[in-house]
């Protein structure tokens, strides 16, 4: 089946930074998109930004300028660096890969079991 490991969580301070990693294994013949989810406490999951294949980036508007999502096709991983952290950014962060397991079958969508970002003084 499919792994998604998440890492680079935690606490930091407001205007601090993070970066996010999610690395993608297992039975994948080819991955469409990579990207990142968040959910807060009482709110209903929303994309942060995705990235596919050959590099085009969607971004929510409330990180443009801040996020920015990369992606080592090689290695299957994506990255999340997070610039000037607000508050309203804690949440748990999920990583979402849409692809195909094996030659001939669609698209499949797989997320990570998530994790916590935290900004806080």
């Amino acid at each position: 089946q499919v792994q998604l490991v998440e890492s680079g969580g935690g606490l930091v301070q407001p205007e601090g930074s993070l970066r996010l990693s999610c690395a993608a294994s297992g039975r994948i013949f080819s991955i469409y998109t990579m990207g990142w989810y968040r959910q807060a406490p009482g709110k209903q999951r929303e994309l942060v930004a995705d990235i596919t294949t050959r590099g085009s980036t969607n971004y929510a508007d409330s990180v443009k300028g801040r996020f920015t999502i990369s992606r080592d096709n090689a290695k299957n991983t994506v990255y999340l660096q997070m610039n000037s952290l607000k508050t309203e950014d804690t949440a748990v962060y999920y990583c979402k890969l849409r692809y195909i397991p094996t030659r001939g079958q669609g698209w499949n969508d797989y997320w990570g079991q998530g994790t916590q970002v935290t900004v806080s003084s």
